[in-house]
């Protein structure tokens, strides 16, 4: 019986096993270093606000996996020997397959400042960083100050836990303003305010230069580059990004750059050889995306579409219309097609926010052909499948907003604001002509 070797129990890992067994019989082990079982990443930060445990965090009963006769192994793979089809563990242990899919996701970035491997020094991505947390943030007690370095939405994820328990937090983050690199101004100094109205220190333009240790080799303080301002502090959330977790690789026959170098496939130079997940990369990008995604939503879709190419339907990766979610701290946002920080050329972004200071649309769209190319929403749901369908139909700017009702998902008796929407859209086109 073929074998299928999984290393990586992750959204990517997990979704590739679970489409295999639906659609064959195949032998099928998964490897993870972590945890026994699969859990949400995303739900870590609930178990640390309290608002559920760590077994809610696992979709599956512990039963599912043996009812469904996918194999767990727990343990390290230290290498990989493709000629022989043979993973070599850190226990010493082996195991050969008959294809293999890489799924190892990502580690935190670091960058080689003094003292990042201190106690009390994490990121926010694996069940250890949460134990880590537990340890040395248990309370304000035992941790008097925290200190973020790096603005992403790992970053002001555990800014939000830590305030959750009423941790003082200074956020040091080197962009001018919150995520800037991806969000339009207006977003990006909107979540500025929102995240100091929650008090917590946002320091833009802020670099680590490092971090100095107690007596005990545990986490004292920070140095912010800039200023050289000593801040004293009990933990440091080292949040500045990931970076492909294929260190083990390295040796090995499969190409790799920043990640493992893949097709559109999701095959790897080596026959029987794959990588999905945060830890692949594509040789040319498709489209706008970057070739390398570490997004939840593009692994889950890269799982199953490399299941129906091991079970003999060779199936090329299209993930289709870009999307993506993500909530800072109290304001949800969700971004479907293309919305850049500054618009491209032949591109103009029309911009609403209400006057709460939680709630705006940034939309983008062509200005030759009207064509509508993105939207980003923050504090307002909308739906998925009608912002996917009007981007496939090429819909024009004016259709949307006028339309942008048949979107909403908020519920029924939520307040809407199409009408202010459409009328600050009104007034946008006039200025324009």
């Amino acid at each position: 019986m073929e074998h299928i070797v999984i290393i990586g129990n992750g959204i990517s890992g997990i979704t590739a096993a679970r489409h295999i067994r639906k659609l064959s019989n195949k032998k099928i082990t998964v490897i993870s270093a972590e945890t026994d079982y699969f859990f949400s990443r995303t739900a870590l930060m609930y178990v640390y606000m309290g608002h559920m445990t760590f077994e809610h965090t696992q979709p599956y009963e512990n039963w599912f996996w043996k009812k469904n006769n996918i194999n767990l192994k727990r343990g390290y793979v230290k290498t990989i020997e493709t000629k022989s089809n043979t993973l070599h563990f850190e226990n010493g242990n082996d195991v050969c397959y008959d294809k293999l899919i890489i799924a190892t996701g990502s580690k935190p970035n670091k960058f080689g400042w003094p003292g990042q491997d201190l106690d009390g020094v994490m990121g926010l991505y694996h069940k250890q960083d949460l134990e880590n947390l537990e340890k040395y943030a248990p309370n304000n007690r035992a941790c008097k100050r925290a200190v973020i370095v790096g603005g992403g939405l790992i970053g002001i994820e555990l800014a939000e836990m830590l305030n959750s328990r009423n941790i003082p937090v200074t956020f040091l983050v080197r962009e001018s303003s919150f995520w800037n690199g991806i969000l339009p101004e207006g977003e990006s100094a909107m979540i500025n305010r929102h995240i100091r109205n929650h008090n917590i220190d946002l320091r833009l333009s802020s670099n680590l230069k490092e971090i100095k240790a107690d007596n005990n080799g545990k986490v004292m303080s920070v140095i912010v580059e800039e200023t050289h301002e000593e801040i004293p502090c009990d933990v440091v959330g080292l949040t500045a990004g990931v970076s492909p977790n294929i260190d083990f690789l390295k040796g090995s026959d499969i190409e790799t750059g920043r990640g493992v170098k893949v097709n559109r496939f999701l095959e790897t130079n080596i026959p029987n050889v794959y990588a999905i997940g945060d830890c692949a990369e594509q040789h040319e990008p498709i489209g706008n995306r970057k070739s390398i995604e570490a997004v939840w939503y593009t692994g889950r879709m890269m799982g199953e579409t490399v299941a129906q190419t091991i079970c003999g339907n060779r199936m090329p990766y299209n993930p289709g219309h870009w999307f993506n979610s993500a909530k800072f701290i109290d304001i949800e946002y969700q971004t479907y097609g293309w919305v850049f920080a500054k618009p491209k050329k032949e591109e103009a972004h029309f911009h609403w926010k209400h006057e709460d200071d939680t709630k705006c649309i940034t939309v983008c769209y062509n200005t030759k052909t009207n064509e509508f190319l993105g939207i980003n929403t923050f504090g307002i749901r909308m739906r998925h499948e009608v912002f996917n369908r009007w981007l496939s139909e090429k819909r024009n700017v004016d259709y949307v907003i006028q339309h942008l009702a048949e979107a909403n998902f908020d519920p029924e008796l939520f307040y809407r604001f199409e009408s202010q929407i459409l009328k600050t859209y009104t007034n946008h086109q006039l200025q324009s002509i």
